[in-house]
């Protein structure tokens, strides 16, 4: 099992990749806040978009209608005994989405949950939703949050709990976990070992204590800390990431040392209660992956390259990732979704930049195999991959608005090409509602809450479902 670290520091981020100080400087600039022109842009567009996105909506489910009259004619449409009923958080996100369908594909029925934040969460309409829940913030109210999911679980029966974390909550889901019955399988880490996954400098340290590759860190709690490094004698360079979230902060990491080092340092929120990480700089080409552990067996993997702002998947096969996953999974003996970031160096070396112990978005590129690899029996599941040859997923509204955007012809054909060769990660013709809830209801309510409350934000996040802003989840 993994040990605890000695402190338990907020949790990281999932990371949009590559990170800002791992990029040329031309590249690590953060997006500018957007104000009340640009989301009154925004909601022009949506609401341009939304009779077509309606008129699909409106046929896909008068098919799907027509196809249910059509199979119960037949005597096809008895309903089957559900093979149990699984509690996943994360509602608005579209790995939740991901997870619910599939869940559902495979026999089970499914109760989505997110915070009192996001009731108005978009896949709550999915075909493949039973019900849905909301919980108190685990940022304002902790433990009213993990109490509110220990007793939903309870009174809705569920015999499976699989969170969907958001950065805030991952700590928590994993204390509700170790609070249900035992009736109900935990698909999370447990709380001990979640705070040494989440943690950048633990993390790091405890895939080495394992003997597994892994880079140099050391951990600050002070501007002196920082200022007082011996990097001469180190002979290394690093990257100064903050181990506690911020959604505007993890943007800009530097890279150390520089020549306006104090200057840069000054004024950084470096504390005991806000620790940082000075982590070994490694330059190359960095990799985000998806993984599922049962009883320290890796059970369903995927790995993707990642891009400054991670919205399209495609799985390639790197098997000294693959292989360096596995081994994590089995010598910790983690149950649980962990998803590691890495970078392959230009001498061919691989090491991780951190774990993430949550669902990643990676796995909208999963279209079979999920269900199986989560809730199936151990011993007769081995480690699900992609399809090979299975299409890319995007969201479509990130790749129009890179169209939008571009300005040449050749970032034109990129764009177009991404969309033809791949799917989106939302839309299905079986299950339309959330694709049409995302973008003509639960964003434009996201939008306008912002107007009203006079809040600027960087970008909108269709995967994830939220403005990124600061102060933000």
């Amino acid at each position: 099992m993994i040990a605890g670290p000695a402190t338990a520091p907020a949790p990281a981020a999932e990371r949009a990749t590559p990170r800002a100080a791992e990029r040329p400087p031309s590249a690590a600039a953060a997006p500018r806040p957007r104000g009340a022109g640009s989301t009154l842009a925004v909601l022009a567009a949506l609401g341009v978009t939304a009779v077509p996105t309606g008129v699909v909506t409106a046929v896909a489910l008068a098919a799907g209608g027509a196809l249910r009259l059509g199979r119960r004619a037949l005597g096809r449409g008895g309903t089957a005994v559900p093979r149990g009923r699984v509690l996943v958080t994360g509602a608005r996100m579209t790995k939740a989405l991901a997870l619910a369908r599939a869940f559902h594909g495979a026999g089970y029925e499914v109760v989505l949950v997110d915070t009192d934040r996001y009731a108005l969460a978009p896949h709550r309409f999915s075909r493949a939703a039973a019900g849905f829940a909301t919980v108190p913030d685990p940022r304002a109210d902790p433990a009213g949050y993990t109490d509110a999911l220990v007793a939903l679980a309870e009174r809705a029966g569920v015999t499976a709990f699989v969170p969907v974390p958001s950065p805030a909550s991952a700590v928590l889901d994993a204390a509700a976990g170790e609070c249900m019955g035992d009736g109900v399988a935990v698909v999370h880490p447990t709380e001990a070992e979640t705070r040494v996954l989440d943690d950048k400098f633990a993390f790091c340290r405890h895939a080495a204590d394992l003997g597994l590759p892994a880079p140099e860190v050391h951990r600050v709690t002070s501007e002196a800390d920082v200022l007082g490094f011996d990097f001469a004698d180190s002979g290394k360079r690093f990257v100064l990431k903050s181990i506690v979230y911020d959604p505007v902060a993890r943007l800009e990491m530097l890279r150390l040392p520089c020549a306006d080092m104090d200057a840069r340092v000054r004024g950084l929120p470096i504390s005991e209660e806000r620790p940082w990480v000075l982590q070994e700089l490694v330059e190359g080409e960095e990799f985000c992956t998806h993984g599922t552990a049962r009883d320290g067996r890796l059970t369903l993997f995927c790995c993707s390259r990642s891009s400054p702002f991670q919205v399209n998947y495609e799985h390639v096969e790197h098997p000294v990732i693959e292989r360096w996953s596995r081994e994590y999974v089995e010598r910790s003996g983690v149950t649980g979704q962990v998803s590691f970031d890495f970078i392959e160096a230009a001498d061919g070396r691989v090491l991780p930049i951190e774990c993430n112990p949550r669902t990643h978005s990676a796995i909208a590129a999963f279209e079979r195999g999920v269900a199986d690899a989560y809730l199936g029996e151990v011993a007769a599941t081995g480690c699900a991959t992609p399809d090979p040859g299975a299409r890319p997923a995007h969201w479509i509204a990130h790749e129009l608005g890179r169209l939008a955007r571009a300005r040449d012809l050749a970032s034109v054909a990129r764009v177009l090409r991404t969309i033809a060769r791949g799917r989106d990660a939302v839309f299905r013709w079986s299950d339309p509602l959330p694709f049409f809830a995302l973008h003509h209801v639960f964003v434009p309510w996201l939008l306008v809450k912002s107007l009203v409350r006079g809040r600027r934000w960087l970008r909108i996040d269709f995967n994830i479902g939220k403005l990124v802003e600061a102060g933000g989840d």
